[in-house]
């Protein structure tokens, strides 16, 4: 499939602990992995003309995966719109950590999408709500990560249509860290682990877990909905008026 991983970049410029973790970007550490399970992946970022979100880049994609955090409010509304239609479309989404604050998150979600959070490098258990989801192939019944930025409830999203993972914190709080929505034709995947400055993506549960979300995000390739005014499929015998 035709993935896309967005990623602001701004990080891996600005701060030097980030560019040593991830020398290729965020986003070039996740195009690496998906690559090399078999995907054709692309990246774009945020300086780059239409954010890197062309028309053409956004028809081709299948998926799209999304990592934001310092410049929510650079990314231009147009090129959210266009997202937003084309998960509606059927395109797969795939947000990351502090893409929680995205224009495009929020948008879809209609709500604030707030959260509590403090970053000392806290232990994460992360737990496997559904173990039937595809989501969570091969992995045991938790996992766990040694520094993290911790992400706590109350989390202002929607009810999600499926709880995946439930986070519990060193210091003491809980987060659900792994939901899924539909939205028109779309499939959206909240994914929460991600903090730039440990290597969270190096990690081989987080790559399997977002290996797995890429294959279940995008489109069955099912009918599209025609909505409006609507033909008739039958012939429609004209009744006297009853008034």
């Amino acid at each position: 499939m035709n993935i896309v991983v967005w990623n602001e970049n701004r990080h891996e410029k600005l701060n030097p602990r980030v560019a040593e973790i991830y020398p290729k970007g965020i986003h070039g550490a996740i195009a690496d992995f998906l690559s090399y399970a078999g995907h054709t992946v692309t990246t774009a970022t945020l300086d780059e003309p239409d954010h890197g979100l062309t028309d053409q880049v956004l028809k081709e994609a299948d998926v799209l995966i999304w990592w934001g955090h310092l410049a929510h409010d650079e990314v231009k509304q147009e090129i959210v719109d266009k997202v937003h239609q084309r998960v509606l479309d059927g395109m797969g989404l795939i947000v990351l950590h502090s893409g929680h604050f995205s224009k495009i998150f929020k948008q879809l979600m209609g709500t604030g999408c707030d959260l509590k959070w403090r970053e000392v490098g806290e232990r994460e258990r992360l737990w496997v709500i559904d173990p039937t989801h595809p989501i969570v192939s091969g992995l045991d019944s938790y996992f766990e990560l040694e520094q993290e930025e911790m992400y706590g409830e109350h989390f202002d999203v929607p009810v999600p249509d499926e709880l995946i993972f439930v986070s519990w914190f060193e210091g003491g709080e809980v987060f659900r860290s792994g939901v899924t929505y539909r939205r028109g034709n779309g499939k959206i995947f909240y994914f929460r682990p991600g903090h730039e400055t440990y290597p969270t993506y190096h990690n081989e549960n987080i790559q399997k877990v977002i290996k797995n979300a890429v294959n279940w995000v995008v489109s069955s390739k099912g009918p599209q909905h025609q909505y409006g005014q609507a033909e008739p499929l039958e012939n429609i015998v004209k009744k006297e008026s009853l008034s």
